[in-house]
């Protein structure tokens, strides 16, 4: 490996402990109460709408370097979000009440993209209004 593939994987590494620590924090804003996974959810579709911003967003791309647009994007949104866990609270809400399960996978499939659109769609006009 280069130094320059070296920098990038710490710098995805360094992302990547950011997001697990903002994971955790949101399970503990949202403690598992409820039988609804609200936690995994809210973070889910802040990911969503982060990434699809951040990917988009031409002047970030330009600014930043690419150790950091990957910590960024690979290491902490990638750490963040969780389609594991998703998974898992699918199939442990299935066993429980199966109605519950199938809402929550359409709802993070449905509000996950309508989150990556307006991150999309305000990155563009971001874009706009400076040029």
């Amino acid at each position: 490996m280069r130094i320059r593939d070296w920098k990038i994987a710490f710098s995805v590494g360094l992302g990547g402990m950011l997001g697990a620590v903002g994971r955790y924090a949101i399970s503990v804003a949202f403690p598992a109460d409820s039988i609804f996974p609200f936690a995994t959810l809210i973070a889910n579709l802040v990911g969503c709408f982060l990434l699809s911003f951040l990917m988009h967003l031409n002047i970030i791309k330009k600014r930043l370097s690419p150790a950091i647009f990957t910590a960024l994007t690979v290491g902490l949104i990638g750490a963040f979000t969780t389609f594991s866990t998703l998974t898992l609270e699918t199939i442990l809400l299935w066993s429980e009440i199966p109605i519950l399960a199938v809402s929550y996978v359409f709802i993070s499939i449905i509000a996950g993209l309508a989150c990556c659109f307006l991150g999309l769609k305000l990155a563009y006009r971001l874009e706009r209004s400076s040029v």
